[in-house]
């Protein structure tokens, strides 16, 4: 074989060879960014789980909320209905006491 010949023959070799080694290469890096990918999956779905969890935990929360307010609203009506219920029996009371006489009870 004449040097051309051996010339071309390493030349093409050698862009075999440089082909051989960009696509190993991109092979492993496609896989990498798999790997990665897989990863940024996993988070999100863990992510998720915790927003969910934590969602649910803050309308249990609201929910509670909710009731104590009722509740508490239950009790005001419950203490003013007992007010006028006490002035009521003030009243009564100031009005029949046979001890108070009209001008002590137009002071009070």
């Amino acid at each position: 074989m004449s040097t051309t010949a051996w010339i071309i023959v390493i030349v093409v070799i050698a862009v075999i060879v440089v082909a051989a080694l960009a696509w190993a290469g991109r092979r492993r890096s496609f896989e990498q960014r798999r790997v990665e990918a897989d990863a940024h999956r996993e988070d999100a779905k863990e992510r998720s789980l915790r927003a969910e969890r934590a969602g649910l935990a803050a309308e249990e929360q609201q929910a509670q909320a909710r009731r104590q307010q009722l509740d508490a609203d239950q009790l005001a009506a419950v203490a003013e209905r007992e007010r006028a219920a006490a002035a009521e029996s003030h009243e009564r009371a100031r009005e029949v006491d046979p001890d108070i006489s009209e001008t002590e009870d137009a002071r009070q």
